[in-house]
Formats: structure tokens, sequence, C-alpha cells
């Protein structure tokens, strides 16, 4: 079990140092991208299913489902299961372009680091030139990884979102 660890920070460690510090951000907007994703399939599958007995319970035990209080009642369950089950999809959202982002920068500090090698030797010679591609390359690879990594949960959840509240909403009768 600590083989993998230690071979997990080796390689973040050997990735640090091709890459530069912004591959620790990088790395940390994919933990946090997919702790996310992790959470929200757990509450999809365990904790959603729970929230919708209770509140179809509440809704079928009122005696008048028609009037207009008990509409604005209705209205206001199935927002309160959509905010639930939308909660945390903004940062996920926000995260997936923040990585190439970062990437980004990271490409542009290696580069400025490789127009410094050769400001500094007055020639483009190879060796002082590729550590700084190298950085450039690693932060690149990085972020467009953690970034194609994180389209597919943003684009399930969104649409797993769409059809729940559409389903509570049919659940949810007069």
């Amino acid at each position: 079990m600590f083989d993998i660890f230690k071979t997990a920070f080796g390689a973040l460690h050997t990735m640090r140092e091709l890459g530069g510090p912004v591959v620790i951000w990088i790395f940390t907007a994919c933990v946090l991208m997919w702790a996310i994703t992790i959470e929200r399939y757990w509450y999809f599958h365990k904790q959603l299913p729970i929230d919708s007995a209770d509140l179809l319970k509440q809704w079928y035990a009122r005696q008048n489902k028609y009037s207009w209080s008990s509409q604005q009642i209705r209205a206001a369950m199935i927002s309160q299961l959509n905010s639930a089950m939308s909660s945390k999809l903004q940062v996920l959202r926000v995260l997936v372009p923040l990585s190439p982002l970062l990437g980004l920068l990271g490409t542009v500090s290696g580069m400025l680091g490789v127009f410094d090698a050769m400001a500094a030797r007055g020639s483009a010679d190879a060796r002082s030139m590729a550590s700084g591609v190298s950085e450039a390359m690693v932060c690149t690879l990085s972020g467009l990884a953690v970034s194609i990594t994180g389209l597919y949960p943003v684009y399930y959840f969104r649409r797993r979102v769409s059809r729940e509240t559409e389903l509570l909403a049919d659940k949810f009768s007069y």
C-alpha cells in the first residue's frame, strides 16, 4: 500500500522537476476536480434517493395539492432538490477550463526560461534551451490531460441534474 503512495509522490516530484511549480497547481486542480466528481457520484447514488423520498413523503402527506400555496411548496421542493444536485458543479465547471490555462501559464514561464538562457549565453544553444522547452511542454501536457479527463464528468452531471429534475417534477403529482 505504501509503495503506491511512494510511487505516486515520486511521479509527482518528477513532474514538478520537469514542469516547474505550475504543475503543482495543475495537480491540485486535478485532485479537487476528481474529489468533487466522486462526491457527486456518491450523492446521486446514495443521498439523492433518500432526500427525494423524504420530500415526496412530505408532499403526499399534504391534504390540499391544488391550491396556489401548495403549488409554490411543490416548486420549492423541486428547486431544493435541484439545488442540492447542482451544488459543487460550478466549481467543477471552472476547474475544467482552468487546467489548460494553468498549463499555458507554465508554458509561458518555461519559454521565458528559454529566452533568459539564450540571453545569458548569447546564442541559441540547444542545451540551454532544452530545460525551458521541457518545462513548457510538461505544463501544457498536464493542463490538457487534466482538462480532458474532466470534460465527461461535467457533461454527465449536467445532464443528470436535468433528467433527475424532470423525473422528480413528474413524481410530485397533483
